[in-house]
């Protein structure tokens, strides 16, 4: 009986570790980008596990359980605290340069609407991203973003309303339906403390869940990348991508707009699912141009949505390069 269990652990760790790399959009593929820290769990779970026992093909069963260990493991390595930063932390040439981010997707069935509140009044962003917002929730926020100079909103109950709220000076702010769909992003041109105009792109696309394929979600991660490679002006992208760091889709996207990443280097720091620490992957992202420098980045306290929120702490120096890389 074991040695089935052996072989059928094994087999299903292959056939999920290979699924992703078709590239497929099927959403029952591209599901499998999300777990490969439990994948590679469980094929090192079965591999210890399989050692004192006599199993058919032993050799070839280990093998192939290292082999899963071994790819996954590479795949997530950057994510963890043992892997090279791309970003330096680094301080802001005056205090009042600094500005702070917050991406929230808020679910748009959660209904503490106070305990949200109470982390907007504490944190004070300059720039603020809501998403999953409603009529219920825009109206429950109202005070907090009548505080704001520039909102612009699109507000639905298909869990892709999107807010976006900014103290900055505006030069261009705008909702976009980049893919084509009915999930919007945002972009805008702000100027920071320092008199700098820098480029801020939030997103939401559809996750890879039945009745979906990530063809939409995918062309509307890569169209934010153009976005940003046709820019010379500094960038930061913020949203739930509802995609993990590791997958192919979001090192393309790195690639096309030669962003960089935060967590790298520094943990998965994940932000959902927030009621299921077993469940938890980085699927709500922050990336920025070499450009911008990196003051923190951190994940704050679950306020009743299956998402924490994400903070942080940015600035563009005004006439200079920051060259925040390693």
């Amino acid at each position: 009986m074991l040695n089935w269990v052996f072989w059928g652990v094994a087999l299903c760790v292959v056939i999920t570790t290979i699924l992703p790399l078709t590239n497929s959009v099927t959403w029952w593929v591209r599901m499998w980008d999300f777990p490969r820290l439990h994948i590679a769990g469980a094929a090192l779970l079965t591999l210890l596990v399989s050692l004192p026992f006599t199993v058919p093909l032993k050799p070839l069963l280990s093998t192939v359980l290292i082999a899963v260990v071994v790819y996954q493991g590479l795949q997530i390595f950057p994510y963890m605290p043992l892997a090279k930063t791309e970003i330096d932390i680094a301080s802001a040439p005056a205090p009042d340069e600094e500005m702070t981010l917050l991406s929230v997707n808020v679910l748009m069935e959660n209904e503490r609407h106070d305990d949200l509140i109470a982390i907007l009044e504490r944190e004070r962003p300059d720039v603020l991203l809501l998403m999953e917002t409603d009529e219920v929730w825009s109206t429950a926020l109202s005070d907090v973003l009548s505080q704001y100079p520039t909102v612009e909103a699109h507000i639905a109950d298909d869990h892709y309303g999107m807010i976006f709220a900014t103290r900055l000076q505006t030069s261009h702010v705008e909702m976009l339906w980049p893919a084509g769909d009915d999930t919007p992003a945002v972009r805008a041109v702000l100027t920071s403390s320092s008199g700098t105009l820098f480029n801020f792109i939030g997103l939401h696309p559809r996750p890879p869940v039945p009745g979906n394929t990530t063809e939409v979600r995918d062309k509307q991660i890569k169209d934010a990348a153009l976005m940003t490679q046709s820019s010379e002006r500094p960038t930061v992208v913020m949203g739930d991508f509802n995609d993990v760091a590791w997958s192919w889709t979001t090192k393309r996207f790195k690639d096309y707009g030669d962003l960089l990443e935060p967590r790298v280097g520094r943990g998965m720091i994940s932000s959902f699912h927030a009621d299921y620490p077993f469940m938890r992957l980085p699927i709500d992202q922050m990336f920025m141009t070499k450009d911008v420098g990196l003051v923190s980045f951190r994940r704050l306290e679950n306020f009743g949505s299956d998402h924490f929120p994400m903070a942080a702490t940015v600035f563009v120096a005004h006439g200079e390069r920051v060259d925040n890389a390693d």
